[in-house]
């Protein structure tokens, strides 16, 4: 009885810890032609599909490193695929020559931050309570993280 209570209490914690995520935020400096993107348009952009904002502005990949739970809901929601999966699908795309290289890794929020703010072109996910100022906050399918129906979560 004792191990089924102790099993009950940490499904109900990682249960309560999954519903209390903080939505995740795509950002782009605001050189980026774009404000909003639907969600169609956003897995093109992360699977490496679109890989230009307009003909003069190449779109630049950032990808939180594995260890970041932000990158989880990305695997999750965008790209619907496993750590191994992931890496798998860039290797086949950048072996193929599909693309000329994978996604830059950033190892924190600020390194993201700051990679946005440096490189034309740039896109990266933050956990949405730590948006900087300065940068665009992408909507999807017209909702921004705060938002009841947001697919970030």
């Amino acid at each position: 009885m004792r191990t089924l209570t102790v099993k009950l209490i940490a499904l109900l914690l990682l249960i309560a810890g999954l519903a209390s995520a903080a939505p995740v935020a795509i950002i782009v400096s605001n050189d980026v032609p774009v404000d909003d993107l639907s969600f169609a348009e956003v897995r093109k952009v992360f699977l490496g599909e679109r890989q230009f904002w307009n003909p003069k502005l190449r779109v630049v990949l950032l990808m939180r490193a594995p260890v970041a739970p932000e990158r989880d809901v990305v695997l999750r929601s965008i790209y619907q695929m496993s750590e191994a999966q992931f890496r798998q699908y860039w290797i086949s795309k950048v072996f193929r020559a599909d693309v000329s290289a994978g996604p830059k890794i950033v190892y924190s929020t600020e390194m993201a931050n700051d990679l946005v703010t440096a490189i034309p072109g740039a896109i990266a996910f933050v956990d949405a309570a730590q948006i900087p100022k300065g940068l665009k906050v992408l909507k999807i399918d017209g909702k921004l993280p705060g938002d009841k129906s947001y697919p970030l979560r």
